[in-house]
């Protein structure tokens, strides 16, 4: 185990003899110091090695502690300086803590005193240091996250136009093969053909939800005050009229009016109605219900259906972009909404999860939080 590193002391006093005693006093207390009756001397060679702490006399005839102190934080902009003064000119010592110091001892003064200001101000000289790396660790994720939303939106332009080009291609000669040939194409080729240009479809569906995932995960939030209630009747408005002759029984109860980016929130609870509107199709009736509580002061909603469920076993991949739970032939879709879904919630410092047993429904719950 590597001892602790001792801290570095400067002290400066044109009192030479005070000025030893104090070295000698602290470096029994375990502070590696340094002395020096000039503050020129002192500032140059706080220029030469780093120091933590500066304990300075106040009134100095070559220069004063002020101004030695704003010269020594040129230099080092993190390091805890301390000011000694007599009783007389605590008012300039008070001006030299509005110049930056930390802290002021009266003169004469007890060791006992010493020690705890200078405790506290090594305290504070590693709260700088912290906050320092911090800062310069932001800086570096900043840079990394802004190069990863240029590569991502770089990767999503070709996504679009280099793997969409293709795609046209196939579609589009397999229509003018048919239109021109398809009397003479056998059932089972035409079946194949069939086949051809259902999986292009596929992939372009697989693509523009890819392009969704990444334009949700990069858009940036326009938050304000959104009423989840309207935006989640207008939904439901616009599923009732997808299927008309479909026998659901809605239950959209009272949901709060939350701080968000009302077009992102929207396209939550379009995707969560959607997918149960989607997974009751089996169902007469089927019934799907939405609500909140508070709890902890956030808001969890919830959107419930009596639908075919999932396995919890499998909850684990629930949200991760393709996965499917449910056969494509039983269900369409590409296994992206619900990851879009908990990437807008996560965006909204919120969080989602889901509880359900196979074919007797899901309840997905999401918190956001509220104004």
């Amino acid at each position: 185990m590597n001892a602790p590193t001792q801290c570095r002391l400067l002290i400066v006093d044109d009192e030479v003899a005070q000025m030893k005693a104090l070295c000698n006093t602290l470096e029994m207390e375990g502070y590696a110091t340094t002395g020096y009756s000039s503050a020129r001397q002192a500032l140059a060679s706080l220029r030469e090695g780093e120091v933590d702490l500066l304990l300075t006399d106040l009134m100095m005839p070559e220069m004063d502690g002020i101004s030695l102190l704003k010269a020594a934080r040129e230099v080092d902009g993190n390091l805890a300086g301390i000011v000694m003064t007599g009783q007389g000119t605590i008012d300039t010592a008070v001006r030299a803590m509005q110049h930056g110091a930390l802290d002021y001892i009266l003169k004469p003064f007890k060791l006992s005193t010493v020690l705890t200001v200078l405790a506290r101000a090594r305290e504070v000289r590693q709260l700088r240091l912290d906050n320092a790396a911090l800062q310069e660790r932001e800086r570096g994720y900043i840079a990394e996250l802004e190069a990863a939303n240029k590569d991502l939106e770089a990767f999503s332009c070709s996504v679009s136009h280099d793997l969409r080009a293709p795609l046209r291609a196939i579609t589009g000669f397999c229509d003018m093969y048919l239109t021109d040939y398809g009397q003479d194409v056998p059932p089972a080729g035409r079946k194949l053909l069939d086949r051809v240009v259902d999986g292009a479809a596929r992939m372009d569906r697989l693509i523009e939800d890819l392009l969704s995932f990444c334009r949700y995960s990069r858009q940036p939030l326009l938050k304000g005050p959104v009423k989840l209630d309207v935006i989640a009747r207008k939904v439901v408005e616009e599923l009732q009229l997808r299927e008309a002759g479909r026998a659901v029984e809605w239950r959209v109860g009272a949901l709060p009016e939350c701080n968000g980016d009302a077009s992102l929130l929207q396209q939550v609870l379009t995707n969560l109605l959607s997918n149960a509107f989607k997974f009751t199709r089996q169902r007469n009736p089927a019934i799907i219900e939405t609500g909140c509580s508070v709890v902890d002061g956030e808001a969890v909603l919830f959107v419930r259906d009596n639908g075919a469920g999932f396995d919890m076993r499998y909850v684990g991949k629930l949200f991760g972009v393709f996965q499917r739970l449910h056969s494509a032939k039983d269900f369409e879709g590409t296994g992206v909404g619900l990851s879009i879904v908990q990437r807008i919630v996560q965006r909204h410092g919120g969080r989602i999860w889901a509880q359900s047993e196979p074919d007797r429904g899901a309840t997905f719950f999401f918190t956001l939080p509220i104004t």
